[in-house]
């Protein structure tokens, strides 16, 4: 049977899953296109901006293990609405403020609830019941590629109403974006009326949500992959949040932000297909784990050298490719090791780590800015933490293969 034939009776579910994802995700990369005028325009601070994105990246990260515990309870549709529905009230905030409070209570706290409810963990364990386990990986490379194309629209409509009508307007045309969110959302909860797999007698499916979070700390595959995760939030949002200022502060095309950004999103499709495949055929921690360590060797040639539009946009590419085909490998990687009925929440535990890392590269490269006028010592930090991180992960995914969840540890 074919792939097609296999996914034709779940497609609403899928469609309306990407859609979700690729809205929730491009919206929220492309914001730094507004950080220059916004801070100038309503006298804040750059490190002020950046702290409303790195509690927007709190939020999400400690939200996610909560919102996927009430996927559990209350079913996968009523929590994407309602999350779809901060992601509307954030960006209205955002596009209304004339203050601190309003951008971080806008686009930190509101946009990070809904991220928690909206986002990559959510839309793969979506995929990941919506389909058999013999496609499950490539059907969620292909949600996450599907997921990546916001940024291609995102960054570019954000950037040409910024330049020709104001940052105001900008995020007022992102605000009708997101709604969106909402039918798509909906949609996508129609997976609410597939049944589970019927679990074995050692799946975590027949415990609660206490003793599940137990033993997956008990899991010392996960516990890597969760440390290691940290260095990928913090590398991505560095560079979401600080490539626009970084390229305006060298005297590039302000234009060329957009473009990179939407270089990462086009190349993002690219990348995540891939990884999705290739999680289906071999280890997904290793790929993880070579992910992070090829995104440093590019964050140092890009960095080290002075910036073109040529080697931007190349840059971009890369990232881009490297980007979001994390995702389909982390949800696999837990599907596998836990089963799908927890899938959403233990997820979301590895994504608080994730999300510490995107606060330590969003709020501290901020503050490294403001302290040392450049961001030299910022994308250092990057690099060796990256470089650290990727080559534990390689090495104990090939030294110690992940295995099933043992009950008898919680």
């Amino acid at each position: 049977m074919s792939l097609v034939q296999v996914l034709r009776p779940t497609l609403p579910i899928l469609i309306g899953a990407s859609l979700m994802l690729t809205l929730s995700m491009g919206l929220r990369q492309s914001l730094g296109i507004f950080m220059q005028p916004l801070t100038h325009d309503i006298g804040i601070s750059v490190s002020d901006f950046t702290l409303a994105i790195a509690v927007q990246n709190l939020a999400w990260g400690f939200l996610q293990p909560l919102a996927g515990a009430l996927t559990v309870r209350y079913g996968f549709r009523s929590i994407m609405v309602i999350g779809s529905l901060f992601y509307i009230a954030g960006l209205t905030l955002m596009a209304g403020a004339h203050g601190f409070l309003s951008v971080m209570i806008g686009g930190g706290v509101l946009i990070g609830m809904s991220l928690a409810c909206t986002a990559a963990a959510i839309a793969m364990s979506v995929a990941a019941r919506a389909v058999p386990a013999t496609v499950r990986s490539t059907v969620m490379g292909l949600v996450s590629g599907a997921g990546s194309l916001g940024a291609l629209l995102s960054a570019p409509l954000g950037q040409i109403l910024n330049e020709g009508y104001g940052w105001r307007v900008g995020l007022a045309g992102f605000v009708v974006l997101a709604l969106a969110m909402i039918p798509a959302a909906w949609f996508a909860g129609g997976v609410d009326k597939i049944p589970l797999p019927k679990p074995a007698s050692d799946d975590i499916g027949n415990t609660s949500a206490g003793v599940a979070v137990k033993v997956a700390f008990a899991n010392p595959s996960f516990v890597v992959m969760t440390g290691a995760y940290f260095v990928c939030g913090m590398q991505l949002v560095f560079l979401t949040t600080h490539l626009p200022s970084y390229l305006a502060i060298c005297g590039l095309d302000p234009m060329l932000s957009a473009q990179t950004l939407g270089m990462i999103g086009g190349f993002n499709v690219v990348g995540s297909i891939f990884f999705g495949w290739a999680g289906q055929r071999w280890n997904k921690l290793a790929l993880l784990g070579g992910i992070y360590i090829v995104r440093s060797i590019a964050l140092a040639w890009y960095f080290a050298l002075p910036p073109t539009p040529a080697t931007t946009l190349l840059f971009g590419a890369i990232m881009g490719f490297l980007w979001m085909g994390v995702g389909p490998l982390v949800a696999g990687a837990v599907a596998e090791m836990f089963g799908l009925k927890w899938q959403a929440m233990i997820q979301g535990l590895a994504f608080m780590s994730h999300q510490l890392g995107s606060f330590l590269g969003a709020f501290g490269g901020g503050v490294l800015y403001d302290q040392l006028g450049s961001y030299t010592m910022a994308w250092r930090i990057g690099v060796a933490l990256g470089l650290a991180g990727g080559i534990i992960q390689v090495a104990f995914a090939l030294i110690r293969p992940s295995g099933p969840p043992m009950l008898r540890t919680a």
